[in-house]
């Protein structure tokens, strides 16, 4: 079960011996987030801070963890005011709002969650430059921190070669590129090229999470990422059973693709 089990797991003769029980705590927190989740949601789109802050300080009190908040709350409520912009049901300035409303009460829930012993494992978290994006990478690094990782989150609109600089310093096991725009796409696909030509930590997973590679089937393949998670949750399930990527190795004696050679261009007046 993801994050701390609620009170009554912490009992002598509780559920967490006997899994069926355990599964239905978990199921009862589910489906009491999901409520939230509907009451967060009408706050949010009306831009009200203090209600959206009182569903969140309520959901606490009834015994849900930090960490399902990010899960079952924050993170569908980010994910379904993208899905109504992009229906044209919001306007901007509604999904600006509702996005900062959001990250804001990330920022302020992320201190009560409860951290993991450390993993002995590095992760590099980048996304797309936009608000939406900057929210899920965020959330995506306080959930990996949680979960015992060292993360470095450097945001969007970081150009590509410090980027790689990073890489090189670092020595991350693993580089998640989280929230790309269609436009978005073949930079990615560069700065995987990049990170894999320069060989500057030959054993580093990339992953890609969210935006246009959740709605698109297979496109995080054709740009040569190694990994894929919709979600948070779903990177950090992924990320606990990567193993170290295999380095390309160059076999001595194998045959190099030459580059074909251009003709020089003729000069003015020569015939062909």
């Amino acid at each position: 079960m993801q994050g701390r089990p609620d009170a009554v797991m912490d009992r002598p003769g509780s559920a967490q011996g006997f899994p069926a029980l355990r599964a239905v705590c978990e199921w009862e927190h589910t489906m009491s987030a999901d409520q939230f989740l509907n009451r967060y949601m009408d706050s949010v789109l009306e831009g009200h801070r203090q209600a959206c802050r009182d569903v969140l300080e309520e959901a606490l009190t009834t015994g849900i963890d930090p960490r399902t908040i990010y899960r079952k709350i924050i993170w569908p409520a980010m994910e379904n005011t993208e899905r109504l912009y992009r229906a044209d049901r919001i306007n901007l300035a509604t999904e600006h709002m509702a996005t900062r409303i959001s990250r804001t009460l990330a920022d302020q829930l992320q201190a009560k969650l409860t951290r993991q012993s450390p993993n002995g494992k590095r992760v590099l978290i980048t996304c797309a430059d936009g608000e939406p994006e900057e929210l899920g990478a965020q959330m995506s690094a306080d959930l990996f921190e949680a979960d015992g990782w060292d993360v470095y989150f450097v945001g969007g609109g970081v150009p590509n070669d410090e980027v790689l600089s990073l890489v090189g310093d670092l020595r991350p096991d693993m580089l998640v590129i989280f929230g790309t725009q269609p436009a978005g796409v073949a930079n990615v696909r560069r700065l995987i090229d990049l990170v894999r030509q320069v060989g500057a930590n030959p054993t580093m997973n990339i992953m890609i999470s969210g935006g246009v590679f959740n709605r698109a089937d297979g496109l995080w393949k054709e740009v040569n990422a190694d990994l894929f998670a919709a979600t948070a949750a779903d990177a950090l399930a992924v990320a606990a059973k990567a193993e170290p990527r295999e380095p390309q190795v160059l076999i001595p004696g194998a045959p190099k693709k030459r580059r074909r050679r251009r003709r020089p261009p003729l000069l003015a007046g020569a015939e062909a």
